[in-house]
């Protein structure tokens, strides 16, 4: 990830996970947070190792990524990061989050994009009261998801005050969902970018 150059003050958003593919929900997801934050920029990072997913099968990060690149190549302000794909795992967020400060200019201040789930989870996650420190925890809301404000505040003291809450449009749209419809040989035109679309069926992706 390269440094900025640009007048401070300076915002980024980092917005990571499997992208196994990324889909339209991950973009107007981002889209929606860089607006509403005013960010200068987001980052997608796809994880290469990510802890809580071991009992899953991913596709390999190049494909990960290349998808990535793909759906955003023509969005300024939407950045593909190979941060994690390039180190050894396993991969933790907090990890992840100091080398984006140690590359970004000083004074930067930092976003992390997660869900909702995400959050009502955080106390689990490595370095957890580290992340909550030292980083916005930006959480994009979900119908289907409740959580326990004061559990979370018990676990991790001060954690409300750093938690911003973005309403988002919500779409029911998976990657294991579009997995599983190519699969089954069903459409999937209109849940990924076109060149994403091409790029999986070239490449042969999630057929088995």
């Amino acid at each position: 990830m390269p440094s900025e150059n640009k007048v401070q003050p300076f915002s980024i958003g980092i917005f990571g996970g499997t992208f196994d593919p990324i889909h339209i929900g991950h973009l107007i997801l981002v889209e929606e947070a860089w607006s509403r934050l005013k960010l200068d920029r987001v980052y997608l990072v796809p994880a290469g190792d990510p802890p809580h997913k071991q009992d899953r099968s991913l596709s390999p990060v190049a494909h990960r990524l290349r998808m990535a690149e793909l759906a955003t190549e023509d969005i300024d302000h939407i950045r593909v990061s190979r941060i994690d794909a390039d180190r050894p795992g396993p991969h933790y967020t907090s990890d992840m989050v100091r080398m984006v400060q140690e590359r970004a200019p000083a004074g930067t201040e930092v976003y992390y994009l997660m869900g909702m789930d995400s959050l009502r989870d955080l106390p689990t996650w490595h370095e957890a009261a580290w992340l909550v420190e030292n980083c916005r925890i930006v959480a994009l809301s979900r119908h289907d998801v409740d959580l326990d404000w004061d559990a979370l505040e018990a676990a991790l003291p001060g954690v409300r005050e750093r938690v911003i809450i973005l309403d988002m449009p919500e779409l029911e749209i998976a990657s294991h969902v579009i997995q599983a419809r190519v699969r089954e040989g069903r459409p999937i035109r209109f849940m990924v970018p076109k060149v994403v679309m091409e790029y999986i069926f070239d490449q042969g992706l999630y057929q088995r």
